[in-house]
């Protein structure tokens, strides 16, 4: 069995997101992501990333592990600390990839040989305006996108095929007034309909920055310490979303239900055990303690908070020193003493 709830086949035209790709990485608006403009433009032509190409063909996979209330109770605690839904469970790049090996094997298994490459966010792919054209949803105000039947908690893949396929028909925006996920972004990083500046979205924060988190947004982040999924909570779609069935995404080592200073305590070889084959662990340990004694200070003063944080007041790494100090003197700590 593949698993994927939704398949469809788009062509190869992409100009109009190509040059909506353009403008965005002209303002900026990528950050550190270097890697969004190193590539060219074969992220939005598909046959200059791969020759030959001819249709791609797009999957998608529910995620959604638990109810969205959980989730609201979660961010409402701020002891609990907040993992984005899509990583509780096992990493869905290598996952994705089989399942999609699988496909292509069941296709050459009946028509013969054809050339054929998968990509999981993987390759410099525009994956939500290939699956929008595919008819596997609209991109939403929010960037994401919106299954009408679904919702959009569910993961992507694609494969590029030599192979003249007819393309289905793409889906139609159904966002219409609505605003609820520009109000719901804790960083406004939603800076007006369908325009992300990822340079203050918490995903980007906490997982794709490699350097200090700026400090004007630090209390903004609350408790989320890997991802953010506020956007996706709000959206009204999201009342058809349905529960993963598949196993490998649903919560591992506790991740659902950990605590900050439960996770804080991780050192690295614990970091490591615990994360191995999960999304998490290319984070690294410095990353990960830099995220967690963000939350801390945001959390409500607590002894115990603040002793976990100056036990690693001397971390080796500079970016966990510089953190956890900020954290102190939120939790009511000056430099040198209470």
């Amino acid at each position: 069995m593949l698993g994927f709830q939704r398949l469809g086949i788009a062509g190869i035209d992409l100009r109009e997101d190509e040059a909506r790709l353009l403008t965005w990485l002209a303002q900026g608006r990528q950050g550190d992501m270097a890697y969004m403009a190193r590539h060219g433009l074969r992220r939005s032509r598909p046959a200059e990333l791969v020759p030959g190409t001819l249709s791609v063909v797009s999957v998608g996979m529910n995620y959604l592990p638990e109810p969205q209330a959980r989730s609201h109770d979660l961010l409402a605690d701020p002891s609990a600390a907040f993992i984005s839904r899509y990583a509780l469970g096992r990493d869905y790049h290598k996952l994705l990839r089989q399942r999609l090996q699988r496909l292509a094997d069941r296709v050459s298994a009946r028509i013969g040989h054809f050339g054929y490459r998968a990509f999981v966010d993987s390759a410099p792919v525009l994956e939500k305006a290939l699956a929008q054209r595919a008819g596997l949803g609209w991109i939403g105000k929010h960037t994401n996108l919106i299954d009408p039947r679904a919702g959009s908690w569910f993961f992507l893949g694609e494969l590029f095929v030599d192979l003249p396929l007819p393309p289905d028909t793409p889906t139609t925006n159904h966002c219409g007034r609505c605003q609820a996920c520009l109000a719901a972004c804790p960083t406004g990083a939603i800076l007006a309909p369908y325009e992300l500046d990822a340079r203050l979205c918490i995903s980007y924060l906490t997982i794709e920055l490699q350097g200090p988190i700026p400090e004007p947004l630090r209390p903004l982040i609350g408790n989320r310490v890997y991802g953010c999924d506020d956007c996706q909570l709000v959206c009204p779609w999201n009342r058809f979303a349905r529960l993963t069935a598949e196993g490998n995404f649903h919560p591992r080592q506790g991740l659902d239900t950990a605590t900050l200073l439960d996770l804080f305590a991780w050192d690295e070889a614990g970091f490591l055990r615990r994360t191995e084959g999960s999304a998490i662990r290319r984070l690294g340990h410095p990353r990960w303690l830099r995220n967690l004694a963000v939350a801390l200070g945001n959390a409500r003063p607590a002894a115990a908070i603040r002793q976990a944080l100056a036990a690693q007041i001397d971390h080796p790494s500079e970016l966990v020193r510089e953190h956890v100090t900020w954290a102190l003197r939120q939790q009511g700590v000056c430099q040198g003493g209470p």
